[in-house]
């Protein structure tokens, strides 16, 4: 798998593309210059053709990408994680957090949060929850982020309860990835409830001026 994602991605690399798509991104990380077109394809054939037996060989499979140096090598370890949706269950949960902690940068944190966290907390709340809990106080600002975040998307599903006391519990955070996420969140739950993020937003102080501004852009 990992000789096939290399040499595919080597042979469509493109060096100029390559330095714009790291200046985007602010990263010392190298790129090939493939964007996400072009690594369709070479997600299909990964998930078609070696599929994991079991959910530690998946999470072999995952980290296996997740180690090789170049960033599009990370975004197939991503893809790879959800395209395999039997093995999204909560034991994948530290793998997950282990991503996260790992990528400490937007593109790849945000894409666990909201496609593999979020399936999480929409399908077995019970046991994910405790953990995601924990998170909106961790010392790691990705994992407060993540906190916010994974529930985008989720609409009518969402737990308004709990995103409006994430929000609260970090409203006086200065760092400009958590005002964005707060904002982004409840941008999002306005979609599928206006007027609860309304009232929310009126009660809150806090909030900083870019939250605020995110969270009724489109009321």
């Amino acid at each position: 798998m990992i000789r096939y994602v290399t040499e595919t991605l080597a042979a469509a690399a493109d060096p100029e593309r390559a330095v714009r798509m790291q200046a985007y991104m602010r990263t010392e990380m190298p790129f090939y210059g493939v964007q996400k077109p072009g690594r369709v394809p070479i997600l299909r054939h990964v998930l078609t053709n070696f599929p994991p037996e079991d959910r530690a060989r998946y999470e072999d499979m995952v980290l296996a990408l997740w180690s090789l140096p170049h960033r599009e090598e990370k975004y197939l370890a991503l893809s790879l994680a959800a395209g395999h949706r039997r093995y999204v269950v909560p034991e994948s949960l530290p793998l997950y957090k282990r991503l996260i902690a790992g990528g400490a940068w937007w593109d790849l944190v945000d894409e666990v949060a909201t496609h593999l966290v979020r399936h999480l907390v929409l399908n077995h709340a019970e046991t994910t929850w405790p953990e995601i809990d924990t998170w909106i106080d961790d010392d790691d600002m990705w994992l407060r982020r993540s906190a916010i975040i994974c529930q985008v998307g989720a609409k009518g599903g969402t737990d308004a309860g709990r995103l409006f006391d994430f929000c609260t519990r970090r409203a006086t955070e200065h760092e400009f990835f958590l005002r964005k996420a707060i904002g982004w969140a409840l941008r999002e739950y306005a979609k599928t409830d206006p007027e609860a993020v309304a009232g929310f937003v009126a009660t809150q102080p806090e909030l900083s001026g870019l939250s605020r501004r995110e969270a009724l852009r489109n009321l």
